[in-house]
């Protein structure tokens, strides 16, 4: 070391040997205050020792304090580690062991202690072995900052929110002080020569650290606080653990390759690290990889495998995200499969009808078209026991589902693994059907406990949401029947218009002039009528009860009734069929879900009606090929009132027809896709006869 660079040293180490004497001086005086200031006490004063040494050296260039700094170092270290241990421990007895206190930390601790000490003292007197031992010490005191690190980053996550205020000082200067170590011997490591001048400053980048834990020691009136263990810190920790022992076996590796590659050893062994920090970086962003050690983590370091605090303002904060009702339905979905780790799924929501279920959200699951009756043996299971109902499990041990019998859509979801069922207080109102893990779970009492309550949780916010959407129906509504008032207003005016056109019609209907104002008069209230009749529908319920329909005669109208506007529409009557309802009623759904087609497929496209019998129903499917619609659109906004794609339509047609056709217990399904076209299915029920109601007259076979 030349003068220069002594001289540097001397500064460096002198201010740390300094500064370290002070702060000794000030924890003297609480010596007796508790088992935590005392440890604290003895690290300082042996970094105060080990700066002295390192100052002595500088000046006089003799051996002997090179040799106490390298010793004392390896003493600090344990000084420091066995400091940060007493605090990362919670309170426990006096009478307990310190072994048992410490914990494997302590021992590992304990052991590079000792392990740096014995590989100083073997360059200190010139001892060699087959491995070198200068570099087995540059490799324990790599480790020794590996080491020291975990121990900060565990004691920072461990404690307790309240009391990070007064350790941060603590975790910054010794934290920094350890990483400029872990740069010094990662560099002699990999370069086999120590860096000089980064040796010389040591003693500043220490020095600089312990005004930080004097701020913390000020703050920390003998660091009485409660820790409190977590799993992500547990977590992060064992993460860490990982990390380093990965890097300093990869060095090591490196090393060797360099050492016996030759000419292409330097070649190599950039190639080494290169692929070393790839295949990190590949495996700290995995998925699958991050769920399997925390599985690990959980099931080998906890009684219980949930951090109920963490997960519990987790799922609050997932569904407390914004978005319609829809996003409202992902965040279910998203929520519950974090639990579990699972990457996706699918939320069955029960119909405004409340009459099946339907997938209303999925999240990196496919978009299924299937139903789910009300009453259905799932559902009525799900009701009834409030089980999570895994499916691994019932393929293998049928016998705990008694009752239970799947239907065929759920299984055939690829890898659906967990059906979870979400109640609002006696009632179901939705479920999710979640996919396998990313890792092996086994899902016991607890996981079926926390699923379970957090899906309870989940049932509330949806059933708020629907009653949230609900009353915005009805403000629509509300502001539909004003709307209607101002048209009520103008069809006043009409009328009275043509009364008083009437009324002087006796008297002057030879007058040409008469009769051509009357003229322009019902032209004008015509084109008035036709643009209130665009701004409003009448909707009004019939007085009488349902009775027997032929629809056949009630397609062969609107056949006609269309083809009289200049549009051809395909007819298939498969069986003349008598359905349950209001003719002009049904004859005004039909019509309008044959208008719709119409106004979607172009001139020359293709139209059609088809009617055919399906069990008890009679099914009316009416298709086209026209633009189509969106499966969002069809799922969240086709069947809702005020939503249309029709630029001058109000969208209540769609909504009304679902309505009523719901109210005679029949059902409506669309199946649409963009520029492929739109078939919709309406499934009415067949008329009884026996059942009281007045009958229609029944079709002749002549007919």
């Amino acid at each position: 070391m030349d003068s220069k660079m002594a001289m540097v040293a001397a500064w460096s180490y002198g201010m740390a040997g300094f500064l370290a004497a002070f702060l000794m001086l000030y924890l003297a005086s609480g010596w007796r205050t508790g088992g935590r200031s005392r440890a604290m006490f003895l690290a300082v004063a042996i970094s105060a020792v080990w700066g002295m040494l390192g100052l002595a050296f500088a000046l006089t260039q003799q051996g002997v304090f090179l040799a106490g700094s390298l010793l004392t170092d390896a003493l600090r270290f344990g000084g420091w580690s066995l400091f940060l241990l007493i605090l990362i421990k919670p309170e426990s007895t006096e009478a307990e062991p310190w072994s048992r206190r410490l914990g494997w930390l302590g021992g590992m601790a304990m052991l590079l202690t000792v392990a740096g000490f014995g590989s100083q003292a073997l360059v200190v007197f010139g001892i060699d072995f087959p491995v070198p031992t200068q570099r087995a010490a540059l490799f324990v005191s790599l480790a020794m900052s590996v080491f020291g690190l975990l121990l900060i980053e565990q004691l920072f996550r461990k404690v307790s929110p309240d009391f990070r205020w007064s350790i941060k000082p603590l975790c910054l200067g010794l934290g920094g002080a350890f990483l400029f170590d872990l740069y010094l011997y990662s560099d002699a490591l990999l370069f086999n020569r120590v860096d000089v001048d980064a040796f010389s400053i040591r003693g500043f980048a220490h020095a600089l650290g312990l005004p930080l834990v004097a701020l913390a020691a000020v703050r920390s009136h003998d660091w009485k606080r409660r820790l409190v263990m977590s799993q992500r810190a547990a977590l992060q920790s064992v993460t860490l653990l990982i990390v380093g022992v990965y890097l300093l076996f990869m060095a090591s590796a490196g090393y060797y390759v360099r050492f016996f590659g030759g000419e292409w050893g330097r070649a190599v062994q950039m190639a080494l690290l290169f692929a070393a920090l790839l295949v990190l970086v590949a495996l700290t962003f995995s998925g699958s990889m991050r769920a399997r050690l925390r599985v690990q983590v959980g099931k080998h370091f906890f009684s219980y495998r949930y951090d109920y605090r963490e997960e519990w303002l987790r799922f609050t904060q997932t569904l407390s995200a914004q978005g319609g009702f829809s996003a409202m339905g992902q965040h279910v979905v998203r929520g519950l499969a974090d639990m579990v780790e699972s990457p996706g799924g699918a939320l069955w929501l029960k119909d405004p009808s409340g009459r099946f279920f339907a997938q209303a959200a999925c999240w990196n699951t496919p978009i299924s078209a299937a139903t789910e009756d009300d009453g259905s043996p799932l559902c009525n299971f799900l009701l009834d026991s409030g089980w999570v109902i895994n499916l691994e499990e019932y393929r293998s041990l049928p016998r705990r589902y008694d009752r239970l019998d799947l239907p065929s859509w759920l299984v055939e979801v690829p890898n659906a693994w967990l059906v979870v069922p979400l109640t609002t207080g006696n009632e179901l109102i939705a479920f999710v059907v979640l996919a396998t893990a990313r890792t092996r779970i086994d899902v016991n009492w607890e996981v079926n406990d926390l699923l379970k309550t957090a899906a309870r949780q989940a049932g509330a916010f949806l059933g708020q949401m629907q009653a949230s959407e609900a009353l915005l129906e009805v403000r629509k509504f509300d502001s539909f029947n004003r709307m209607s008032a101002f048209v009520v207003h103008d069809l006043k005016n009409i009328i009275a218009q043509l009364s008083l056109m009437l009324k002087n019609a006796e008297r002057h209907r030879d007058n040409p002039e008469f009769q051509k104002d009357m003229l322009m008069t019902v032209e004008h209230s015509v084109e008035r009528m036709r643009q209130l009749m665009m701004q409003l529908r009448e909707g009004a319920t019939p007085l009488d009860g349902p009775r027997g329909i032929d629809l056949a005669d009630v397609m062969r109208r609107i056949q006609n009734a269309k083809s009289g506007q200049g549009r051809d529409v395909e007819l298939n009557i498969e069986e003349r069929l008598v359905a349950r309802g209001h003719e002009d009623r049904v004859e005004r759904v039909i019509g309008h879900l044959v208008q719709n087609a119409l106004d979607a497929t172009d001139p020359d496209g293709r139209v059609w009606v088809r009617l055919a019998r399906q069990g008890t129903n009679a099914l009316v499917e009416v298709g086209d090929t026209g633009h189509g619609m969106s499966p969002e659109f069809v799922r969240e906004r086709l069947f809702k009132p005020f939503q249309t794609t029709k630029p001058t339509g109000m969208g209540i047609g769609a909504y009304e027809s679902f309505q009523y056709v719901h109210e005679l217990g029949g059902k409506l399904s669309v199946d649409s896709a963009v520029d492929v076209g739109t078939q919709v299915s309406l499934l009415l029920p067949l008329f009884d006869a026996g059942s009281g109601a007045k009958s229609a007259r029944p079709p002749k076979e002549s007919e």
